[in-house]
């Protein structure tokens, strides 16, 4: 397992075609994969010895109060080997976000005793989440 920092055409093809295996991602094109990557402060991946990404997340960050974690993935071949836990403790403890206040995540309920281990938890303070859903999404 080596830890992937550089997003390379070839290595975005690869994400994409991870999240192409994901009910919550696999409408996504190559183009918006890509700017998913450049929209964001930080992405983590970490490719097997065959150099194919394996696992990949990503955060949207102010440094200070707030790291989000967001599309979290593993490919079905390597979960339950620990890619997953790797690549968590790897956010949590990333120079530069390290100290921030909060990590938050979303997560699907079946999903939330796994990321407990990591320390999350449901307390958010009596906060909610909320979406508008932009009908221009796919016209940028």
């Amino acid at each position: 397992m080596k830890m992937i920092q550089d997003w390379t055409p070839a290595r975005v093809g690869q994400l994409h075609d991870l999240y192409r295996n994901e009910w919550w991602s696999r409408e996504r094109t190559l183009d918006e994969t890509l700017r998913c990557i450049q929209g964001s402060q930080l992405c983590f991946g970490f490719a097997d010895d065959g150099d194919q990404l394996q696992a990949f997340c990503r955060v949207v960050t102010d440094y200070v109060f707030k790291a989000f974690i967001f599309d979290v993935i593993v490919s079905p071949a390597c979960r339950g080997t620990g890619w997953g836990e790797r690549l968590i403790e790897t956010v949590k403890t990333h120079p530069d976000i390290r100290g921030v206040q909060h990590f938050e995540l979303y997560c699907l309920p079946e999903l939330r005793d796994y990321y407990r281990r990591f320390g999350f938890s449901e307390d958010v303070s009596g906060m909610g989440l909320m979406r508008h859903t932009n009908p221009h999404h796919r016209a940028a």
